[in-house]
């Protein structure tokens, strides 16, 4: 499933706002040198976010 720019921007607000709040990384990450952002970002690439879309059916 191809996700949104909008559904890639809050999976990465919301992993971003887990890991400030100490949750643990799901990747290798170098000391000091990566924000919560960049770590959600290469999570996403990775495929790792433990987070998921639903999408629900409207009708227009």
């Amino acid at each position: 499933m191809d996700l949104t720019k909008y559904e890639v921007a809050r999976l990465i607000g919301a992993r971003a706002l887990q890991l400030s709040m100490g949750a643990p990384p799901l990747i290798k990450v170098a000391m000091g040198g990566s924000s919560f952002i960049q770590i959600a970002e290469q999570e996403l690439d990775k495929g790792v976010i433990p987070l998921s879309v639903v999408r629900t059916e409207t009708t227009a």
